[in-house]
């Protein structure tokens, strides 16, 4: 069965509004469930964060309210519990997102690494996520798995503690990956985009169930 959060959050960017078409991202809509979930946070700084204009932000609130995963008040939005079992979905399978200090792997300035549940085995060489996050306007992105107890990169390294210890070193401390997990570097020249194009790469993993 395919996850409800991917369904669920592909509908809300995807539907049609009479006009141009909005610019925003899936991982914008994405982003901002997660932003509202650390606290309530108003338009502007919504906006800010998103680095997305004033305009196009009226139009993700609304997306997400007509979608019945936020609420607004003069105060700012917050989830409702239809929006919170969303992201307790989601978080079951991207367990843990950060940054990264750069390492043998990393591609730019701006690095942020995510840990995906479960998915190795979705992993055929790495390119298909690599062009997700280019598409997402980051420099690139490494994928790397577990597979028989060690972190391996398809058609690159089986033994990435030995050929890239430093970036195996990160991992493991910062994730603890287990069998059959996905580690995701994504590089970008700015945070933003980094965070985008990882997201966007990791996306890829959840096709079919």
């Amino acid at each position: 069965m395919p996850y409800a959060f991917k369904q669920l959050l592909e509908k809300v960017t995807s539907e049609k509004a009479p006009g141009p078409s909005p610019k925003f991202s899936l991982f914008h809509i994405l982003r901002a469930v997660e932003l509202i979930a650390e606290k309530k946070i108003g338009r502007s700084k919504l906006a800010e964060n998103l680095e997305i204009g004033e305009g196009v932000i009226r139009t993700v609130i609304e997306r997400l309210k007509d979608a019945g995963l936020i609420e607004t008040s003069k105060a700012g939005c917050t989830l409702t519990n239809k929006g919170l079992r969303l992201l307790r979905e989601y978080q079951s399978v991207f367990k843990k997102k950060s940054e990264i200090e750069k390492n043998e792997l990393t591609l730019a300035e701006y690095n942020l690494a995510i840990l995906i549940k479960n998915r190795g085995h979705k992993i055929k060489s790495g390119v298909e996520q690599r062009d997700a996050a280019v598409m997402a306007g980051a420099r690139g992105a490494t994928t790397i798995m577990v597979k028989e107890g060690r972190l391996i990169i398809p058609s690159v390294s089986n033994i990435v503690a030995k050929d890239f210890p430093k970036a195996a070193s990160q991992i493991i401390r910062n994730f603890e990956p287990e069998e059959n997990d996905v580690v995701i570097i994504g590089s970008a020249d700015n945070f933003g985009k980094a965070e985008y194009g990882t997201l966007a790469a990791a996306w890829t993993l959840l096709n079919d169930c």
